[in-house]
C-alpha cells in the first residue's frame, strides 16, 4: 500500500466527491427542504448521463449536453410530481414508478446500447478524469454557481413557499400557498441538478451506463448526513443555510475521500454497497446517540441538584 499512489490520486476523488455533491445537492432539496422521499433520483441521474452522451457522439457541445440533461431531469421530476400530486400515488411509490420508466427511456435514448463510452480522445468534454486537476476545479465553479443560485432562489417568496410546503404543508395551505404546485417545482429542480450532475459524471468517467444511477439515492443522503454531522459541529448554531448547502458538497467530498481510503487499503471491491450502508447508518446514528447522551447528562445534573438540595 503505497501512500504515494493514494495521494496521487486525490485529486479525481475529491473531483468525483464533489460531482456527487452536486446530485446530493438537488436531493437536499426534496430530502430536507420538502420532505419528499424521492427514489425517483436514481433514474434521473442516469438519464442526465444518458442524454449528455447522446448529444455529444452526435457532435453537439458539451454545453449543450448539459443543458438538455438538466431540461431531461426536469422533466422526470414532473412525472414524479404529476404522479404523487395529481394520481395520489404515495411519494416513495410514485419515485419508485419513475425510476422504472426512466430505465427503459434511457435504454430508448441510447439507442438499447447499455453503456455509451465518450472519450476525451475523440470528443471535446467538460472534464475528464485524465485531467484531474482541471476537472476539480471545473467542478468546484459548477458547485459554487449551483450553492448561490440556490441560496439566492430559496430566499424568493417562491423558494421559500417550498420551504414552508415542506415544514408545514396545512399551513402552507390556510396561508394560500397551492401545496401541490410547491411539490411538483421541487421535484422538477431536484431532478435537474441531479441529471446535470449524471452528465458530469458521464463526461468525467468517460462513459454513460444505464445502470450508473443505481445507489445514487444512498450517496447523496450519505453525503447530505455526512456534511451535516461536520456542519453542526464546526458552526453548531452559527451555521447559515448557505453553510448547509456548502456541506452538502464536502459531505460528498468527505464521503469519496473515505471509499478511496478502503480502496486504498485493499478492502474488496464487493463490500462497498455494503461499507456504504454502514458509513450512512453511522452518521445518521450519530444526531439520535448525541441527543441521547446531551439527555443522560441533563437528567444526571438534576439528580446531582436534587441531592445536593
Amino acid at each position: 500500500m503505497d501512500i504515494g499512489t493514494l495521494i496521487s490520486g486525490m485529486p479525481g476523488t475529491v473531483a468525483q466527491g464533489v460531482i456527487y455533491g452536486i446530485m446530493a445537492l438537488g436531493i437536499f432539496i426534496t430530502f430536507k427542504l420538502l420532505n419528499f422521499a424521492d427514489l425517483s433520483v436514481d433514474g434521473s441521474f442516469a438519464t442526465g448521463g444518458a442524454v449528455a452522451a447522446m448529444t455529444i457522439i452526435t457532435g453537439h457541445e458539451w454545453y449543450l449536453a448539459l443543458v438538455l440533461a438538466f431540461v431531461a431531469g426536469a422533466l422526470a421530476g414532473l412525472l414524479t410530481g404529476i404522479l404523487n400530486t395529481l394520481l395520489g400515488i404515495p411519494d416513495i411509490l410514485a419515485g419508485i414508478l419513475t425510476q422504472l420508466a426512466l430505465y427503459s427511456i434511457n435504454l430508448r435514448i441510447t439507442l438499447n446500447q447499455p453503456n455509451t463510452p465518450i472519450s476525451v480522445d475523440k470528443y471535446n468534454l467538460a472534464i475528464s478524469l485524465r485531467y484531474k486537476t482541471d476537472a476539480l476545479i471545473t467542478v468546484l465553479v459548477f458547485a459554487a454557481v449551483i450553492i448561490a443560485i440556490m441560496y439566492w432562489f430559496f430566499g424568493t417568496e417562491l423558494g421559500s413557499a417550498i420551504r414552508a410546503t415542506g415544514t408545514n404543508p396545512a399551513m402552507s395551505k390556510a396561508q394560500g400557498i397551492n401545496v401541490n404546485r410547491m411539490k411538483v417545482l421541487g421535484l422538477v429542480i431536484s431532478n435537474a441538478i441531479v441529471a446535470l450532475a449524471g452528465a458530469l459524471i458521464a463526461q468525467f468517467s468517460g462513459n454513460a451506463d444505464v445502470n450508473m444511477g443505481r445507489g445514487a439515492i444512498v450517496i447523496g443522503l450519505a453525503a447530505i448526513i455526512i456534511g451535516e454531522v461536520f456542519c453542526n459541529a464546526i458552526f453548531r448554531k452559527r451555521k447559515t443555510f448557505s453553510v448547509s448547502l456548502a456541506f452538502v458538497v464536502v459531505g460528498g467530498i468527505l464521503y469519496y475521500i473515505f471509499i478511496a481510503i478502503v480502496l486504498w487499503a485493499k478492502m474488496p471491491a464487493n463490500d462497498m454497497k455494503l461499507f456504504t450502508a454502514f458509513i450512512v447508518a453511522v452518521f445518521l446514528a450519530v444526531p439520535h446517540i448525541k441527543a441521547q447522551m446531551n439527555s443522560s447528562y441533563r437528567k444526571a445534573a438534576r439528580r446531582g441538584g436534587n441531592g445536593n438540595a
